[in-house]
């Protein structure tokens, strides 16, 4: 449920302002909306000092048994700024050096000192690259040595009594030899790991510097704030929206410190954030939202249980084996017991997703790819989704689940706007995802087309045609009918697009499969067959893993976000609601 805003504007005197500012950061339910664009010389020079304090707690490692230094923390912070300093002028040096040792290769071991004692006692030495084919002709009273040959190219010295110049590309005398760069790699390398071990003594100083940048947090949100404020003389106002179960509060603020405050509801050309407060079994879903970064409109519709339901079956049907969904659960619960202070919602959006994928994989009796299973998990296989028509079946599933799915959306379209003609094309949509759902039997799967949705069909585009669009927004809006035709192929194509289920379950069988077949061929009658075929094993099935993961994110979740969203006009453009408070430390 995306709870409900009001929108507050509140004035005070400039000279009130800070007041009023700390009171309504204690209050902590109001989200500001800047009135001009936050800047000036304080809130810069707070956000570089974040910036700094930030840097300084993120390259410190994680040893919780550590124990805080006695320094101040803002020495400390300074001396790790340091550390950052040094670490990446060491970076530096140690790539140069390797750049000049892999440069130094086709010289082979040398010490340009004696190049240089030859070229006072009168002999010369110049070193030049060329092509292995390439003719070289010498002046007469020169030596020629080859040094390297790699890929084609010749690497030689000439050495000879005065210089010489060839007709071939010259190279410089290295500073140093090949013996004197390791040296000092190993001087570099052995002095970065004094540097790591210098943050590793700070790790205990984490959550005073944690503290540290929440201070600093809490500044620059202060200073954004007041920046952003409206000023006309001697008065200053803001505005922002608040949930409206918190109206008494704010009332009672304004009054308790002499506020000159408006609250009225929410306009439709207003853009408030978006608070999503769902009950505890559709929760898990904010997982999904908050790793891909979305957010509903304020003036959409939440489609989290929709979400929740529909994502854990695809999840289910995209990873399909019981085996997998067993190690995700036991993982999930080891994890659940290890963190318990971490967010949950992960945790048990992967308890729902563990349990789908079981009971998927027991009705298909897939277990770890295997192609033989004990009698008992036979027992517990549905046969409609296992016999010899079991890959039309479950084709026609997923065209079957793509129908329900869209006609969900338009079915809640059409809830919505009940008393409007509108109504009809939504009515119209859920017509013509049915025919597009029996056209894709047909074409795919060869089944007979009822005659009776052609009719639909025809009824379905007559509601959409005539109801799409109110009669006062016909001028502004003509353009819908113009891709009316794209739009009715492409319902055709979103429904089609939900048998992706059925390829990406059926290729992560194959791969078990085959690699499950890899590993038997070359079998388990010795040591190191018996390891060989592990290795497979194991790194197989841990690829496929990865694979289906990789395939909920794009399969998955796309259904959902694109698809279904689509179709229910939800487009994410939401803002997530952060009101004006004080920032409490979650990194320690």
């Amino acid at each position: 449920m995306i709870v409900k805003m009001k929108k507050l504007t509140l004035l005070c005197t400039s000279a009130s302002q800070e007041g009023t500012l700390n009171a309504l950061r204690d209050l902590g339910v109001l989200h500001v909306e800047s009135i001009r664009m936050p800047e000036g010389g304080d809130l810069e020079q707070a956000r570089n000092h974040l910036a700094y304090v930030r840097r300084a707690l993120e390259v410190l490692p994680k040893h919780p048994h550590i124990e805080p230094s006695d320094e101040p923390v803002d020495t400390v912070i300074e001396n790790v700024w340091k550390l950052i300093h040094q670490r990446v002028e060491l970076e530096e040096k140690l790539e140069m050096l390797r750049m000049e040792q892999q440069r130094l290769v086709p010289f082979g071991e040398f010490d340009p000192d004696t190049v240089r004692d030859l070229a006072h006692k009168g002999i010369a030495v110049r070193f030049f690259q060329a092509s292995a084919k390439e003719k070289i002709s010498m002046p007469d009273g020169c030596v020629l040595k080859e040094l390297s040959r790699d890929r084609g190219t010749i690497t030689f010295a000439v050495i000879s009594r005065a210089g010489v110049e060839l007709n071939v590309q010259g190279m410089a005398l290295p500073e140093h030899s090949p013996t004197v760069v390791r040296e000092q790699l190993v001087k570099v390398e052995h002095d970065l790991g004094r540097v790591d071990e210098a943050f590793g003594s700070y790790a205990g100083d984490r959550a005073r510097i944690a503290a540290a940048v929440q201070q600093s947090e809490d500044t620059v949100g202060y200073l954004e704030v007041k920046a952003g404020m409206g000023e006309e003389g001697p008065v200053v106002y803001l505005q922002g929206f608040f949930p409206c179960e918190q109206e008494p509060a704010v009332r009672k603020a304004a009054e308790l410190n002499g506020w000159a405050a408006m609250v009225r509801a929410v306009g439709e050309g207003d853009e408030p954030p978006t608070l999503l407060r769902n009950p505890k079994w559709v929760r898990p879903i904010n997982a999904v939202f908050q790793m891909i970064g979305v957010s509903p409109g304020y003036h959409e519709v939440d489609i989290s249980a929709v979400f929740l339901i529909f994502f854990s079956l695809f999840f289910a049907m995209l990873v399909g084996d019981a085996g997998y969904g067993v190690l995700f659960l036991v993982l999930t619960l080891i994890g659940k017991q290890k963190f318990r202070k971490a967010p949950q919602d992960v945790f048990n959006l992967l308890l729902v997703t563990s349990v789908s994928t079981i009971i998927w994989g027991v009705l298909t009796g897939t277990y770890f790819g295997l192609a033989n299973i004990p009698a008992p998990l036979k027992q517990l296989r549905l046969g409609w989704l296992t016999g010899p028509e079991a890959d039309a079946h479950i084709m026609w599933l997923c065209f079957l689940i793509g129908a329900v799915h869209l006609t969900i959306a338009h079915a809640w379209n059409a809830i919505r706007i009940c008393n409007t003609w509108q109504v009809l094309a939504q009515i119209g949509w859920i017509g013509s995802t049915w025919t597009m759902f029996f056209a894709a039997r047909t074409l795919v799967l060869n089944a007979p087309f009822p005659p009776v949705m052609l009719w639909v069909l025809a009824v379905s585009v007559v509601l959409i045609l005539f109801f799409m669009t109110p009669v006062n927004k016909m001028k502004s809006e003509w353009f819908n009918y113009v891709i009316l035709p794209l739009n009715i192929v492409s319902n055709f194509v979103d429904v089609v697009s939900y048998v992706r289920l059925f390829a990406v379950g059926v290729a992560s069988f194959a791969l078990a499969s085959a690699f499950n077949q890899m590993a038997m061929d070359v079998g388990f009658n010795s040591f190191l067959s018996g390891l060989g075929a592990s290795m497979i094993l194991f790194f197989s099935h841990l690829l496929n893993i990865v694979l289906s993961a990789m395939g909920i994110m794009v399969h998955g979740i796309r259904l959902n976000t694109l698809e279904f969203s689509g179709h229910i006009g939800v487009q994410w453009a939401g803002r997530k609601y952060n009101p004006f408070r004080k920032i409490s430390v979650t990194d320690a």
